[in-house]
């Protein structure tokens, strides 16, 4: 996070930026884990563009060519290479480095396609979520619709607000075969795609303090066993084993989205998401929940950590200052560790990992949570030029090959098959590509809960997990708490 930007609601959703010739910073793009800060102007007041004007030259270099082309790979199919007329409407937030992309990726369509204008709105994070609900159920919405999938896509499916674009992909097989297919998740709803999915990714990490690791004489671990193995040598070294800024709730919900996977499988958390009744109380759901709670009884976390705040990086600096030993965090904080941990990034003191496996559980050690991709859904209610519009614009223009060179330029990964190509000569290569590996490789890119849920059922799911951590319920009665929100 960039302590700079304003802050706003914490459903916020942050994209890792590093900053050209300025080292490693972060930005907010607006969307689900991370803390909830996004730049811009106060006040959320919009801004309204056709994005044909003066301008149109990407970032990065070399990315300002003809927009004409496909994305490398892709066919336009019949969304694509047919010729479109009329115009078409796009909003989607501000927020540097995604907002100047976003309005470059249009320019370039806009420049190549004269007579089929797409025109832009540009909203703040926490002004774009009322308009956008307001639009839609007035009717009104955009022709393309930017957003998070998950719950929000799901609500905009049940009232026949979006497009189905399952056949359509099923036409473009090689728009669909450039992307990770774990993006793909949080677009779908009842087995039916209905957003194009885009942008980048941020996994959640298990981050260690290699001096510290050292110091104490231990390896960094391999199993849930191992962990729980590591903490009582932590605290008799006098080194925290974990940091955790608990006091924004959405942090400890990291570790139940790992431990529900590992233990359990990705369909444990996917019931719920599908709203059977429940669902909370799957034994791998108990499991994980009790689970937590050993670590939390055995003094697994810094003290206090129920009054430390992630907005404030507290957390992140407990690590690099080697209070902490480790920390489940989310990708974004590589580059506020980088800028305000003096050389440890640099200096090769920062350790990371994928969460290691659970003795005995079914969940593949491949799979990630995190934010698996933007989507981007065309409303229902557009007319047909404005729909061929919204889909030669997905075939190609989203995530064309200027498109990804923008956001590896800027320190993001995008989601396409092959990318890691051009991390090659970044000072932050390796950690680059580790994002990389791990999305593209995950069988499951789980997407965060409290995006996957409606706005009810995630306030009702933080909530709880507070009340879960400060050990004021027990598992039982975590479940039966979120069993009443199932659907809601």
């Amino acid at each position: 996070m960039d302590p700079s930007t304003s802050v706003t609601s914490r459903r916020a959703f942050l994209s890792l930026a590093l900053a050209a010739g300025a080292g490693v910073t972060l930005a907010a793009c607006g969307g689900t884990s991370g803390p909830s800060s996004t730049a811009g102007t106060s006040g959320g007041a919009a801004t309204t563009t056709a994005a044909a004007t003066s301008g149109g030259g990407a970032a990065g270099g070399g990315a300002a060519a003809s927009g004409g082309a496909a994305p490398s790979g892709g066919a336009a199919g019949s969304g694509g290479a047919a010729a479109v007329s009329g115009s078409a409407t796009y909003w989607f937030l501000t927020g540097q480095p995604g907002q100047k992309i976003r309005e470059d990726t249009v320019k370039r369509w806009n420049a190549a396609n004269p007579n089929a204008q797409i025109h832009t709105t540009e909203f703040q994070n926490d002004a774009y979520k009322a308009k956008i609900k307001t639009a839609i159920g007035a009717g009104q919405a955009p022709t393309i619709i930017w957003g998070w999938g998950g719950g929000g896509l799901k609500s905009y499916v049940q009232a026949n607000q979006v497009e189905d674009l399952t056949s359509w992909f099923a036409s473009n097989p090689t728009v669909k075969s450039r992307l990770f297919p774990s993006s793909f998740g949080a677009a779908t709803v009842n087995g039916k795609i209905y957003a194009m999915p885009g942008e980048t990714v941020q996994p959640i990490v298990l981050f260690y303090n290699k001096t510290v690791f050292d110091k104490v004489g231990v390896k960094p671990p391999k199993s849930w066993g191992e962990i729980m193995a590591l903490v009582p040598k932590f605290n008799a070294a006098g080194v925290a084993p974990f940091s955790l800024g608990g006091q924004s709730r959405w942090t400890n919900m990291m570790w139940l989205e790992f431990l529900f996977d590992r233990i359990g499988g990705s369909e444990v958390f996917q019931a719920v998401f599908d709203g059977k009744k429940d669902a909370w109380s799957n034994p791998a759901s108990i499991e994980a929940l009790t689970q937590m709670q050993k670590l939390i009884k055995a003094d697994g976390f810094i003290k206090g950590f129920s009054s430390i705040t992630a907005d404030s990086n507290a957390d992140q600096a407990l690590l690099f200052t080697g209070k902490a030993a480790m920390m489940l965090h989310g990708s974004w904080t590589y580059g506020s560790m980088a800028t305000d941990g003096g050389d440890f990034v640099s200096g090769g003191h920062l350790g990371y990992m994928n969460f290691p496996p659970v003795e005995g559980g079914k969940g593949d050690p491949s799979d990630t949570v995190g934010n698996p991709g933007q989507y981007m859904s065309i409303s229902s209610k557009a007319s047909a030029d404005q729909k061929a519009i919204a889909k030669k614009f997905f075939a190609t223009q989203v995530l064309s090959d200027a498109e990804v060179k923008e956001w590896v330029d800027n320190g993001g990964i995008p989601i396409v098959n092959g990318s890691d190509k051009l991390l090659t000569g970044s000072k932050d290569a390796d950690w680059l590509k580790f994002v990389y590996t791990t999305a593209a490789n995950a069988k499951v890119f789980a997407q965060s809960w409290d995006q996957a849920l409606s706005p009810t059922a995630a306030e009702t799911l933080l909530d709880n997990i507070a009340k879960l951590f400060q050990l004021s319920i027990s598992p039982q009665q975590f479940a039966a708490n979120m069993n009443k929100v199932i659907g809601k």
